[in-house]
């Protein structure tokens, strides 16, 4: 905690508040974690599931980028899921180490499934990363088709954070399902532009039918990343 405490910047931090960081937190960033302290980190599973327990915004980062997500148990990436209180950390560091679990499918539908808006947030967030990295024989093509309906149907009535991600879903069905192209494109034809508040930032939500289109005339279609937590 203490090298991350000289690694933060007030710039930084300023800058992950704007985006709805509510703290603790040193801001510190991304590049500088990597840089300085995961391969430190990697050696110690439980030094990263400490770290993630201070409640400190760049040290859950820090334990997501080290942790190996094969030896986190259901119980303890629920605990993540339970205690992670901003989308940054949800989305990016929950999602993806649960995607990256033996568990990926069975907690990202309970989490789609809550009544409770971060979790929510989370399981769609954690269904489009498994689908970035997934063989796939591991995709249960029925059950996308399905989430993409769900999509179509509720995505403008949706909760804030959740209309984000259910758009971010459409988009990696799309860039890496080659067999559920067609429908992840109606899907995205469908929704069109979604509203989502991003508070005081110029962030923007990606138009899914602009995204999956690019990746098409890339030729990147059904190509997959090596893991989801980056």
């Amino acid at each position: 905690m203490t090298q991350l405490a000289e690694l933060g910047t007030e710039q930084t931090k300023k800058t992950f508040i704007r985006h709805g960081a509510p703290g603790p937190l040193f801001g510190v960033k991304i590049g500088d974690l990597k840089k300085h302290l995961v391969k430190e980190v990697k050696k110690n599973q439980q030094l990263a599931l400490d770290l993630f327990d201070t409640g400190n915004s760049d040290a859950q980062y820090l334990a997501g980028l080290a942790i190996n997500p094969k030896l986190m148990t259901k119980n303890q990436l629920e605990h993540w899921a339970n205690t992670s209180n901003w989308s940054a950390i949800s989305e990016a560091i929950v999602a993806s180490v649960a995607a990256e679990s033996p568990y990926a499918i069975e907690l990202a539908l309970k989490w789609i499934h809550s009544d409770d808006e971060l979790l929510e947030d989370t399981g769609w967030s954690c269904y489009g990363k498994f689908l970035s990295i997934a063989p796939d024989t591991a995709i249960n093509h029925q059950e996308v088709l399905l989430l993409l309906n769900t999509i179509e149907q509720t995505i403008h009535q949706a909760k804030n954070a959740v209309r984000y991600t259910m758009n971010s879903f459409v988009i990696s069905v799309g860039c890496y399902c080659p067999s559920l192209l067609d429908k992840a494109k109606k899907t995205a034809l469908t929704i069109g532009a979604v509203d989502v508040r991003m508070g005081d930032t110029a962030c923007k939500v990606p138009l899914a039918i602009t995204n999956i289109e690019k990746a098409v005339q890339m030729n990147r279609v059904g190509k997959k990343r090596k893991r989801a937590v980056c």
